[in-house]
Order: structure tokens, then C-alpha cells, then sequence
């Protein structure tokens, strides 16, 4: 005769001569709970069932599988869990990842793309301003662009430094002595441009007088540089300001 808990579904194979037709009272050896069950009807034939648990006699308990399911008395009869029917063994469930973390994910991915993204404007940034000349040299209408953001280069790559002017006395007349620099800003070995013109201006940036010179070199490597002095007598007493550039011959 097979028997099945109302509460935790264990089966039991029991002797059915055991029950009266009026039925008894019997408890789960697994999870205590009591429950009546009805005996067999005495015209019912029913075939003998290979046992899937033996049950212990009343005097004896049946065998426990752990401390969680070790058996109590039954007021009438106790009986041995069913383990071939039903399988008593635990799984401890696999290792997820935490729902706020999964979460997570998609935004930490956002970030990090926004984060490189921001890192190579700003090093193509800090390259352009670093490597300004050489790039006015290769592409000379970027000067135009370095020059309205306050970086003013020079396209040629042939540039002036430390310009100064004074005014001296040779023989009783006043002569305007202007020196500086011409040094090769770029990276490679770049041409001289050959006619150098200054230009003196008032307070108003009125033109008073120009003139021209030729530097001292015609070749210049990278980073090489070459000074310059040039005077003009009789200067107009009214220039205040004073301008050095390269143009083209006859300008």
C-alpha cells in the first residue's frame, strides 16, 4: 500500500493489513505532520508493489538522513521517506549577479566610452598647440586659425625673437638701433626669407616709415638661429611703435 504526505508530498510504502477499513492516524517521519488515511477496501485486489522503502516496526524508528529529517514517533506508526520516489538531497542555488549590479553595467560602459572619448580631444588639443608651428609650416592656412585664438605662428617656420630697439648718437644725430633674433621654429631645415621690413608707427598705428634689410642667413636647421642689427638715422620722432616681418621682394 502506498501512502503519501498531505504536506510534503513524501511516500511511503506501508502494509496495508496494518490500516482497519475505517483507516488510523498516522505522521510524517519527515516533516511531523499527522493525517488520517483510510485503509484498503477489503474487495480491492491490489497487486503487491515493489517496496520502495521499508517500514520499521512500531517499536522502532526509521533511519535518519540528516538531523532535519530524523524521525518522531506517530501516535499509531512511523514511516521511512520514500527517497526513490522523491529525492530529499539540497542544491545550493548558483552565484548570480546582484540585480543593482547588473544595473550597473550599461551606464559604467557609457561612462568609460564618454571618458576616452574626452581624452582624445584633449591630447589632440594639447598636440595642436605644442606642435602649432610645424603645422602652420605644413598647412599654412591654420595660421589664420592659431592667430584669432591668441597663438600666433608663423607659416615659413622662420621666426623672430627678443626684437628691442634704442636710440643712440653717432656724430650729433640721433640713430634708431634695432636688434633681435631670427631663429627656424619648425622641425626641419626651412629657407631664410631674404628681405626683413621694419616698420615704425605712431600712437595711432599711423605708418610714419619703413625700410628693409637682408638677414645674415639663408638657411637655417631646426631650432638654429641667427641675430640681426639693422639702424635708421633720423628716426621720426613721433614713432612709438615699432614692427618686424618678412615679406616678398619689392613689398
Amino acid at each position: 500500500m502506498i501512502i503519501t504526505c498531505p504536506s510534503c508530498a513524501t511516500r511511503y510504502s506501508v502494509d496495508g493489513a496494518k490500516f482497519p477499513a475505517d483507516g488510523r492516524t498516522v505522521r510524517c517521519a519527515k516533516c511531523g505532520h499527522s493525517w488520517h488515511q483510510d485503509g484498503e477496501a477489503p474487495e480491492e485486489d491490489v497487486p503487491a508493489a515493489a517496496p520502495e522503502a521499508t517500514a520499521p516496526p512500531e517499536a522502532e524508528a526509521a533511519p535518519a538522513e540528516s538531523s532535519e529529517s530524523a524521525p518522531q514517533a506517530a501516535p499509531d506508526a512511523a514511516f521511512a521517506a520514500d527517497t526513490g520516489a522523491f529525492s530529499t538531497r539540497r542544491y545550493a542555488p548558483a552565484a548570480a549577479v546582484p540585480e543593482e549590479r547588473r544595473s550597473l553595467l550599461p551606464k559604467l560602459a557609457v561612462v568609460a566610452g564618454w571618458l576616452g572619448l574626452i581624452a582624445v580631444v584633449v591630447l589632440i588639443a594639447v598636440s595642436a598647440v605644442r606642435y602649432r608651428q610645424d603645422i602652420a609650416v605644413i598647412w599654412p592656412q591654420s595660421a589664420g586659425v592659431y592667430s584669432s585664438l591668441g597663438l600666433p605662428v608663423k607659416a615659413s617656420g622662420i621666426d623672430f625673437r627678443q626684437v628691442d630697439y634704442k636710440r643712440e648718437s653717432e656724430d650729433g644725430q640721433v640713430v634708431l638701433a634695432v636688434t633681435g633674433t631670427i631663429v627656424n621654429a619648425g622641425q626641419r631645415e626651412l629657407p631664410v626669407p631674404q628681405t626683413v621690413r621694419v616698420t615704425l608707427s605712431d600712437a595711432s598705428n599711423h605708418e610714419l616709415y619703413h625700410w628693409t634689410f637682408k638677414p645674415g642667413a639663408t638657411m637655417l636647421k631646426p631650432g638654429q638661429s641667427v641675430p640681426f642689427t639693422t639702424r635708421l638715422s633720423s628716426p621720426p620722432p613721433d614713432a612709438r611703435h615699432l614692427e618686424v616681418r618678412f615679406v616678398k621682394d619689392g613689398s
